[in-house]
Parts: C-alpha cells; sequence; structure tokens
C-alpha cells in the first residue's frame, strides 16, 4: 500500500524534510536569542540614562575603557576645549537619519592634563568634502560637559571602514586610541556623547545627537514563531502529501482494473455470439427443410 515511499523520489523528499525540521527549529532559536539580547540591550540603555551622572574618570581611564554596562551611562567631565585637535567624522547622519555630515569630535583637557573626547554633534557635510568645514565654536574657557558614556568605534563592532588618506582633521571612526596618538596627553578611553553644557554656549552648536531608541524590540519573537511554525508544518505536510500520493494511486489502479474487466467482458461476449451463430448453422434440427429426393412428391403437388 505505501510501498511507493521506498521509491527514490520519495525517500529524497523524506530525507529533506527530516533535514529541514531541526534547521527550522535552530533559526527560531536563533531569532529568540535576538529578540532577548535587543530587550536586554533596551534594558541596559533605561536603567543606564535613569542613573545618576557620575564622574566619566570614574568610569574610564587612559588605559581601560568603560565597561559594558556602564555604556549610555549619564558622567560628566570639566574642562577646556582644545579647539586646536578637534577632528569631523565622516559620512554621519543627522537626526532625520537621512541627511549625511560630520560629527565635531573636540577634545576636553581636564586640570589633571588628560583629554576626554567629546561628540559635541552633527553638522552638515557641505559641499566641499577636502576641506575642513565650518564648524560652529565651543565655548571658552571652563566648562562643565554632560553626556553619554560610549564605547570606542572599531570597524569590527561598527562595520564603518576605516580609510586611510583622508584630507587633515577628518577621521572615520570615534576612536580615543587614534586621537591619542594626535594629543600629546594621555586620552580617557571611550567618549562622550554631549547632552548639555554649563554653562550654556552663546551661539549656534552643532546639532544634539538624540538618545538611542530603547522600547523598538524588531520582530524577532514574531520570527521565531514563525520559524517554529515551519517546522511544524513539515511533516504535517509530509502526511497529506503521502496520502494523496496513496489515493492517487489507488483511484488510478482502480480504473486500470476496470478497463481491464470491461475489455475481457467484452472479448467474451463476441466469443460466444459467433459460437452460436455456427452452432445455429450445423444442428440439423434448426437446419432449414432441403429439397426432397426425386420420387417423392412435395407437399406443393
Amino acid at each position: 500500500m505505501y510501498r511507493f515511499l521506498l521509491s527514490r523520489q520519495w525517500v529524497i523528499l523524506t530525507l529533506l524534510g527530516l533535514a529541514l525540521i531541526p534547521a527550522m527549529i535552530e533559526l527560531g532559536f536563533w531569532q529568540l536569542h535576538r529578540h532577548e539580547s535587543r530587550v536586554a540591550h533596551n534594558e541596559l540603555i533605561s536603567s543606564s540614562l535613569r542613573a545618576r551622572p557620575v564622574p566619566f574618570d570614574r568610569l574610564s581611564s587612559p588605559g581601560h575603557g568603560p565597561a559594558e554596562d556602564e555604556q549610555f551611562r549619564t558622567a560628566k567631565a570639566t574642562g577646556r576645549y582644545d579647539t586646536g585637535h578637534e577632528v569631523v567624522v565622516r559620512q554621519r547622519t543627522g537626526a532625520d537619519e537621512k541627511s549625511i555630515g560630520y560629527f565635531v569630535l573636540t577634545p576636553l583637557i581636564q586640570d589633571d592634563g588628560s583629554a576626554v573626547l567629546v561628540n559635541r554633534g552633527w553638522i552638515e557635510a557641505g559641499g566641499d568634502l577636502t576641506r575642513f568645514p565650518d564648524v560652529p565654536a565651543p565655548p571658552r574657557g571652563k566648562v562643565t560637559v554632560t553626556g553619554r558614556v560610549m564605547a570606542d568605534e572599531t570597524s569590527e563592532a561598527s562595520g564603518i571602514k576605516d580609510k586611510r588618506g583622508l584630507p587633515p582633521r577628518q577621521v572615520m571612526l570615534i576612536n580615543s586610541r587614534q586621537q591619542a596618538a594626535t594629543l600629546d596627553r594621555p586620552v580617557l578611553r571611550g567618549y562622550l556623547q554631549l547632552t548639555s553644557t554649563s554653562p550654556k554656549p552663546a551661539g549656534g552648536q552643532p546639532e544634539r545627537i538624540p538618545e538611542p531608541d530603547h522600547s523598538s524590540i524588531g520582530a524577532h519573537m514574531a520570527y521565531a514563531v514563525q520559524w517554529w511554525l515551519f517546522a511544524a508544518g513539515v511533516p504535517v505536510g509530509w502526511v497529506i502529501l503521502v496520502r494523496r500520493e496513496r489515493r492517487d494511486r489507488a483511484e488510478a489502479s482502480g480504473t486500470g482494473s476496470a478497463a481491464a474487466a470491461a475489455t475481457a467482458k467484452g472479448g467474451e461476449t463476441g466469443v460466444t455470439g459467433g459460437s452460436d451463430e455456427a452452432g445455429s448453422g450445423d444442428d440439423p434440427e434448426n437446419a432449414a427443410p432441403s429439397t426432397p429426393p426425386a420420387g417423392i412428391p412435395s407437399s406443393a403437388d
């Protein structure tokens, strides 16, 4: 009845289904782990943003960057801006996530001589990308800046290629190690993403970077459920196909048997009819009267 399952076509189909089931289950767990990671990341950002501000040098030093669970936390630093070593970070988007421009990265020199990198915000790129853009000047004198603690950017983590041969004072990554090579002083690892300055600057300043999104969790959980439903659907689909194949084969077999029976019956009927006709002609009792022999008067006489 189910011998067709041993055919090459059905063996391949069955093995394919058996391979797809664990693969789809694993893909579902992969999406689940991404969902859990996203939720944990959002909780980290939310708790860090709610935490009380702390001095930046408590979270970072020239030899060690801020811990992973300290990222996005609000921190403060006091010092004077060093505009002579200010650089711009290329190919960054503004708050609308459409316009391409620069981040303005300015070292803040603390009283102990160490430097804190401050991302003061975003400016438009302008027409000539080979020259240093017009950057709004930071406040003069000693200031206290407040910002979100960020880890150094790397090509591996950000996906941004660190290009060489750029115009002067232009970089691709915000990286304290790279900037320490140009500053003749120790630089604290990581940087501050500016949120406020005291005293407030008088003139226009770069566009502030909005706080990171920590409410969206994406569709990873929906994708996980989808993969698991696909995995459950494979055996169901296999059973449906098997039953359909069995029904089609049974119908084809029944149609063939009926046709063969009809053909056989028709042959027997033809043979029987021919024998009866031949017999009726040879049977003396059924034969028509022959002409009477000579000398015997016919009834007509």
